[in-house]
């Protein structure tokens, strides 16, 4: 019979503390081989060094002791995929959190941009409208355009995915009232997204399988900045002087493999995954959304969409379509138009917004009620158009990664 090993024995060839390996004995990650009855003193066999030491690596990486039971208890090949996932999670919130510490260090230090003191400012003319696809006999896409908000989001099929995705955008309507200054929006912001959580994690409770998902992407005005959260696979797209920029960066399983370059933009259309994200609003607030500001200037054309649209039509036509003399409702019109001629095998929701100049604040004409496409929605009343006073954004690109919700 092989020899067992006292705690701290084990403990020092592990590289671990005996503290360490008593609460892995409590949380049931790395039970002893046997326990003194009379003494309660752990003894360990020789063989569970390689499943202490993996530990002892996944902890250094800052892993959460419940993901490391899952890494440990996968076939080997598996493990090496979520730990990857996982790295790509930390490696994303990292960026998120460097974007916003720069930010706070430009203001901090004086560098960043004043509010500036004028009775005038860039305004928008905007449109929104959501239509399900062909094939689907729901459609859990919300689009909204108002004064101060342009939103997409798109929910996970199911029980509860509609209404997820319209606690996510209610979430950050709360703010268009507020005179918040730029350098606060993006606090404002994360503390939105919190309560859209909050929200969302009721919806799920409510639901048989208990978990709903949501993306979320949308622009939201302040003086004379731009403030951009997102999270998810929806996009926003910047047209300008002739170009058609991305500003948003996909957090999905199959953005995640070109960015590590083991596939081509064009596989990830038809890869079987391609619908996996691998961050989005669950309720749980374990991911957080990418957060910047940017700067407009008059003639800049917003795209704010969900997958549907990029999913079935080319960028070429995106850009040709934008490119159009057409206001945004005929934009926003023809663009659905595009993707129900390419098949819509998906819901399409999308908003278009124009930067227009000199719109002297508080006296912006538009509706009567902030535009908004909802599911379920009558479709004859989605596209809606309005000139709000408020401008955009500059081209700027997030990154993404943690892994696994499905839509």
């Amino acid at each position: 019979m092989r020899e067992l090993l006292t705690i701290g024995t084990f403990a020092q060839a592990a590289r671990l503390s005996p503290k360490a390996l008593r609460l892995y004995d409590e949380v049931g990650l790395l039970r002893p081989a046997a326990v003194d009855g009379e003494s309660g003193y752990r003894y360990y066999d020789p063989a569970q060094l390689e499943r202490a030491r993996l530990i002892a690596r996944l902890r250094r990486l800052g892993m959460p002791l419940a993901r490391i039971r899952r890494v440990c208890d996968l076939p080997v090949p598996d493990a090496a995929e979520e730990v990857a996932a996982y790295w790509r999670h930390v490696t994303a919130e990292t960026e998120a959190r460097g974007r916003l510490a720069a930010f706070l260090v430009d203001h901090l230090s004086g560098r960043g941009s004043a509010v500036k003191d004028t009775t005038t400012m860039p305004g928008i003319r905007y449109a929104a409208r959501s239509e399900p696809g062909p094939v689907r006999t729901s459609n859990e896409d919300v689009a909204y355009a108002g004064e101060r908000l342009l939103a997409v989001a798109d929910g996970m099929r199911g029980p509860g995915g509609d209404r997820a995705a319209a606690a996510a955008v209610d979430a950050l309507k709360r703010l268009r009232p507020l005179s918040t200054l730029p350098e606060d929006l993006l606090g404002a912001l994360t503390d939105a997204v919190a309560d859209a959580e909050r929200a969302i994690r009721d919806i799920a409770a409510s639901t048989p399988a208990g978990q709903v998902v949501t993306t979320l992407t949308a622009l939201v005005w302040s003086g004379s900045r731009l403030a951009l959260v997102h999270i998810g696979d929806s996009r926003a797209y910047l047209f300008r002087d002739g170009g058609l920029f991305q500003i948003t960066h996909d957090h999905s399983y199959v953005q995640s493999l070109i960015d590590e370059g083991r596939l081509t933009p064009e596989e990830a259309v038809s890869h079987p995954r391609r619908s996996l994200l691998v961050r989005a609003l669950t309720g749980t607030g374990s991911s957080l959304p990418d957060l910047s500001m940017h700067e407009s200037v008059p003639g800049d054309r917003y795209l704010l969409c969900t997958d549907g649209l990029p999913g079935v039509v080319p960028v070429g036509v995106l850009r040709e379509t934008l490119a159009g003399s057409g206001g945004p409702r005929q934009v926003v019109d023809e663009l659905i138009d595009r993707a129900y001629a390419a098949g819509a095998p998906d819901n399409v929701a999308c908003v278009v917004a124009d930067v227009v100049a000199d719109v002297v604040a508080g006296t912006a004409a538009g509706p009567a009620a902030d535009p908004v496409a909802e599911p379920g929605a009558d479709t004859a009343a989605d596209a809606t158009a309005g000139l709000a006073a408020g401008p955009a954004a500059q081209e700027g690109s997030p990154a993404g990664g943690e892994g696994g919700a499905a839509r």
